[in-house]
């Protein structure tokens, strides 16, 4: 189990995003695993062959457990346990049959990696959508294998889903639920196993077909049709905020009155909120936090933002939010005592810039994960790469490198009105930068009164390795470059 964070201790396998006997590389997401913030998904240390699984779905283990065992050859693999009704007794492992053993164990398609190449992220939608990567025809460089490319072929197996029976006549026929894989993403699985939803009933309205969490939440069974059933059976839900609860319920949940969020949702939010406390609590205890605070002059950086977007469609033009975080991400590059780690009692500088973003969740609490080498992104690079964490965080599909490495995070409330913002340090990096509104202010400039935009811009550092000095700089850095923000 590997460690998503510097307050994780623990994590709970909710979902296995291979099978044994699985060809692995490095880097390839194998399960998926739910912290006291959110669902992430964590990849491979190494490359081999799937063994077995060393804990079960629904298992938490502390950070450090092993999980999977990953060897180097097919060879190497424990034999298959044999399971009535789904195996002919005739059939055999292709791992044990006698024929010679194809080069690759994932079967006859070209492996996914070897034949084409494939991003982490694709492969893992792949498997979501039980897309077959290695059939796929890339249309990316080099033949890469894109989203669209499995989005086009998911909606291709919808339409050409066969409606034969199983070929061997003598093995019954196994229930729907093992028969059809539902396409769904791991939050929707383990919020429908908590509420008590059945996925094949669900009507899924994302890529091609598959059921995402908004579909789980809307299939939430009313109260009158839960009634029904036994109350041993019936899972704990909270009733809509519209509907008197009844007097006869038994065991009432004490946070279902007034609720418009299923149980399970209030739940994670509340477990998110803990998480968030502890660490928060530890931070003002752990880190002396010094604060700086200026106004930023936007004009500039706001004239150039809206001549460049009359240049763009609409789906991809830029907001104030990318110009504030690149100058931040270049800025903590030229100032590193701003961008790194404190540990062990001493300060190590990152020579990266992973730029942790505050991501506010649907259910309450928020995540902070990381955008990459932010300092070298282009402004278009850097606004795709925003929608697409945004997105991730908030369906509960980010990766463990995303939670773990943020040298240094932006929160920004300006959407929501508010001017300033000081944030707490997220242990072990040294310092957060905070971002309020956008606001038309009065400005004075070589003696003349004018209007002006402009935001305040905020700076908690720790001070055993940085002073107000090294601070200031910092945020004078941030404005500089604003002011030619065609160079960003």
């Amino acid at each position: 189990m590997p460690s998503l964070g510097a307050d994780m201790e623990h994590g709970k396998v909710v979902e296995w995003l291979v099978k044994p006997g699985d060809y692995i590389h490095k880097g390839d997401l194998v399960a998926a695993v739910d912290t006291d913030k959110t669902v992430m998904d964590i990849e491979s240390f190494q490359e081999g062959v799937v063994a077995e699984f060393l804990v079960d779905i629904g298992d938490t283990v502390d950070v450090g457990t092993p999980i999977a065992r990953i060897t180097a050859t097919p060879a190497e693999l424990p034999p298959p346990p044999l399971t009535s009704g789904t195996i002919s007794p005739n059939a055999r492992s292709p791992l044990t049959a006698k024929e010679p053993t194809p080069a690759h164990p994932r079967g006859e398609a070209a492996p996914a990696g070897h034949g084409a190449k494939v991003p982490p992220p694709v492969r893992h939608l792949a498997h979501t959508l039980g897309v077959d990567v290695g059939r796929i025809s890339g249309s990316g460089t080099d033949g890469e294998v894109t989203r669209a490319d499995v989005e086009r072929a998911a909606a291709a197996s919808v339409t050409k889903a066969p409606a034969a029976p199983p070929v061997v006549a003598e093995t019954p026929a196994a229930p729907a639920a093992e028969t059809h894989r539902v396409r769904s993403s791991p939050l929707a699985r383990r919020l429908a196993a908590e509420l008590g939803v059945e996925l094949q009933a669900v009507a899924g309205t994302g890529p091609g077909g598959a059921v995402t969490e908004e579909d789980v939440l809307a299939a939430v069974p009313p109260r009158g049709r839960a009634a029904k059933e036994p109350a041993a059976e019936r899972p704990a839900e909270a009733p809509p905020s519209d509907t008197p609860q009844p007097e006869a319920r038994p065991e009432p949940l004490a946070e279902a009155p007034g609720r418009k969020q299923p149980t399970a949702a209030g739940g994670k939010a509340e477990s998110l909120r803990q998480a968030i406390g502890a660490l928060m609590s530890r931070s003002k205890k752990e880190i002396p936090h010094y604060y700086l605070s200026t106004t930023l002059d936007l004009a500039a950086a706001m004239a150039w933002m809206q001549a460049a977007n009359q240049q763009r469609p609409v789906s991809s033009r830029l907001v104030p939010s990318a110009l504030l975080l690149k100058a931040t991400a270049v800025a903590a590059k030229e100032v590193p005592d701003m961008n790194g780690f404190f540990t062990k009692g001493t300060f190590q500088p990152s020579s990266s810039v992973h730029l942790g973003v505050a991501v506010a969740l649907r259910h309450g609490g928020l995540v902070a994960p990381a955008l990459h080498d932010a300092d070298t992104l282009t402004l278009e690079e850097l606004m795709v790469q925003l929608r697409d964490l945004v997105g991730r965080a908030r369906a509960g599909r980010l990766q463990r490198s995303e939670m773990a490495d943020p040298t240094i995070t932006v929160t920004n409330l300006g959407d929501l009105g508010v001017e300033s913002v000081y944030g707490v340090i997220y242990p072990p990096q040294v310092a957060m930068v905070g971002f309020g509104k956008v606001l038309e202010q009065p400005w004075a400039h070589n003696g003349m009164l004018g209007i002006r935009q402009a935001a305040i811009a905020t700076l908690s550092a720790d001070h055993r390795v940085s002073d107000g000095l090294r601070g200031g700089r910092f945020l004078a850095r941030i404005d500089e470059l604003l002011q030619a923000p065609e160079k960003l």
